[in-house]
């Protein structure tokens, strides 16, 4: 046998070199390239490694810098999203805090589904040295650092001890990352020595090597009963999640939809699944949906699920469907069960091409209630758009003009994703990205340059809040250092808005949510913060506009677009109206408070709450 000598490192960082994934005859590298922070922990190993290869951008494993390790875990999730999955980075760090920074991204990317390769630093196998630096003790053993804590937030997870351990933990972790129904963050813990010590490996390990992304199609007798069960239905409703943009079934969903005359709402991850001014399109669904969808949802005797996963703003925390039964087609057998529903476990594509109805459709009158409820919500759409003073809405409205049909918005937390979801105007599936299966602040400029690397083509807009802002800017600089542009808005409202708006529902009075200096007496209202966000992001490399009405934004906008470099422009927004979808999202209110009427109505709406057995 043929053996080649390397360390552990060198061999890792060649073996990833090596591996494609491929999935209806197209093949890519699935490890685009590593994102990495160096510390003691990883700088000799894998740091040496890259830098041996080459690590440049026509090497197969080019190196980028990041300046957060938790920002570039979502740059990694932001990148394999667009790339529907079949494509991410690896994320190396050291050990200690360089690791931990990882847990919030690794968990971002389990609970989305999203495919990561996390390569922490981890101590010495031998433990020769100890305590080594940010060195977590245990007295329990001798055998847990901090990396156990990316256990619970991974898909796989495993420590190489010794070299021999390797190869069966990569084929292990590459299988996990291009499975659909197992993906996630897939994390493997490098001992420095141990990625410093050499071994004799097999040639074979390094040889170039296709990871092939099944498309499993559903069980025949499980599709007759779905079938079935749609025939005996006259009020059907379609709920499409991210699996149908994963799977790429956006047109087998709209000739579904179109033949059979079945309405479609979307979830934060499906939406764009079809054009917004499509006849069967309702828009967004749940408690951050359109009037349109919930209306049609309140009133469906049945709902297909789709590639989702039902979260509690999909089903507006149970209340949301009635008495409707449940047909789910989804990758994940986990998904494919809940709310009891009839189970076709495979892909979103294969699925929705095998569903055979027989020539049958739905009420003509519901399909023409459903596409006339749309057309209202647009209207009202277009009336919110067309303010003339900065209002949340009114930014949106002028971003979505300018973002045109090559324009990608990236969000993920706030008051935003809610505005987005049932107000925003998608022209295709990879137009509207935003972040909300774990909603965690700080996700958009790191999500965006994801985004922007796998899709250079397109004009990636991050709409980013005040707080997520001053949680994590700084992969502006990253973006700025790799000549990536990105159009950054920064929407300043002082605050949490979002936060508080829910807070003063529960009689938490908006405590903690405004950025206000201490007044005389103590309390947190006095005057708002001197912060100067577009200064501060002037200081990491781009080049910053600032707007202060409608007419204004749109010219900025305009000229960030025509700009060939990363450009933010910052805004002020004030409160204005946002239309209320009706649909209830369950979070507990004090049982003993000044406010007895706030568990009142919480109690009212539990009762509205239903098991969908």
């Amino acid at each position: 046998m043929t053996t080649i000598r390397l360390t552990v490192a060198q061999a890792l960082v060649r073996f990833l070199g090596e591996q494609w994934s491929e999935r209806d005859g197209v093949e890519q590298r699935l490890i685009e390239g590593c994102f990495g922070i160096f510390g003691h922990g990883n700088v000799a190993g894998v740091g040496q490694a890259l830098a041996e290869r080459g690590a440049g951008l026509g090497d197969p494993l080019p190196y980028y810098l990041a300046r957060n390790e938790q920002a570039m875990v979502h740059t990694a999730v932001g990148f394999a999203r667009t790339r529907n999955r079949l494509s991410t980075f690896a994320c190396t760090s050291s050990i200690g805090p360089g690791a931990t920074n990882m847990v919030t991204g690794a968990a971002l990317a389990t609970i989305n589904r999203i495919p990561v390769l996390l390569l922490p630093g981890d101590i010495f196998a031998t433990r020769a040295a100890g305590a080594v630096l940010q060195e977590l003790e245990d007295p329990r053993s001798y055998d847990v650092s901090v990396n156990d804590c990316l256990r619970p937030v991974s898909r796989f997870f495993d420590r190489i001890n010794r070299p021999e351990q390797l190869p069966s933990a990569l084929m292990a972790a590459m299988r996990v990352l291009t499975d659909p129904a197992e993906t996630g963050a897939v994390t493997i813990a490098l001992p420095q020595d141990v990625q410093a010590e050499a071994y004799d490996w097999p040639a074979e390990m390094f040889a170039r090597r296709v990871w092939h992304v099944a498309r499993p199609i559903p069980d025949a007798a499980a599709v007759e009963r779905a079938a079935e069960a749609i025939r005996r239905s006259r009020r059907p409703l379609i709920v499409a999640g991210g699996g149908v943009i994963y799977s790429e079934a956006w047109e087998e969903l709209t000739a579904f939809a179109e033949s059979h005359g079945v309405p479609v709402g979307e979830t934060q991850a499906g939406k764009g699944v079809l054009p917004y001014d499509h006849p069967c399109a309702l828009g967004a669904i749940g408690h951050t949906g359109t009037a349109a969808a919930n209306a049609i949802a309140r009133e469906a005797d049945l709902v297909i699920g789709v590639g989702t996963r039902y979260t509690d703003f999909t089903t507006a925390s149970r209340t949301l469907f009635g008495d409707a039964r449940f047909v789910n087609l989804n990758v994940t057998a986990f998904d494919a069960a809940k709310h009891a529903g009839i189970m076709l476990v495979g892909d979103a594509r294969e699925g929705l091409a095998v569903l055979d109805l027989d020539g049958w459709t739905a009420d003509p009158s519901w399909t023409s209630r459903a596409t006339g409820l749309s057309r209202a919500w647009h209207d009202k759409v277009s009336a919110l758009y067309a303010g003339e003073t900065l209002t949340q809405p009114v930014v949106l409205g002028v971003l979505n003009e300018v973002a045109g049909t090559d324009g990608v918005v990236v969000n993920a937390a706030g008051s935003m994703p809610g505005d987005l979801h049932k107000l925003w105007r998608s022209s295709d599936p990879k137009a509207y990205h935003v972040e909300y299966g774990y909603s965690c602040m700080g996700y958009e400029i790191a999500g965006g340059l994801g985004v922007k690397l796998a899709a250079p083509e397109r004009e990636v807009f991050v709409l980013v809040g005040d707080g997520s802002y001053l949680m994590m800017a700084q992969e502006i600089a990253t973006a700025v250092q790799e000549g990536v542009k990105l159009i950054v808005v920064i929407v300043d409202n002082h605050g949490f808005a979002s936060i508080g708006g829910l807070s003063e529902s529960v009689g938490a009075r908006r405590l903690g949510t405004a950025y206000r200096r201490r007044s005389p007496d103590g309390g947190l209202d006095g005057p708002y913060l001197p912060v100067d966000l577009a200064a501060n992001a002037a200081s990491l490399g781009a080049d910053v506009l600032r707007a202060s009405g409608p007419g204004s934004l749109r010219v900025a906008l305009t000229k960030a677009r025509e700009s060939a470099v990363t450009t933010v422009v910052y805004v002020e927004t004030v409160p204005g109206p946002s239309p209320d979808t009706t649909a209830w999202w369950d979070v507990p209110v004090a049982e003993v408070s000044s406010t007895p009427d706030l568990h009142h109505r919480y109690n009212e709406a539990k009762r509205g709450q239903r098991p969908y057995l």
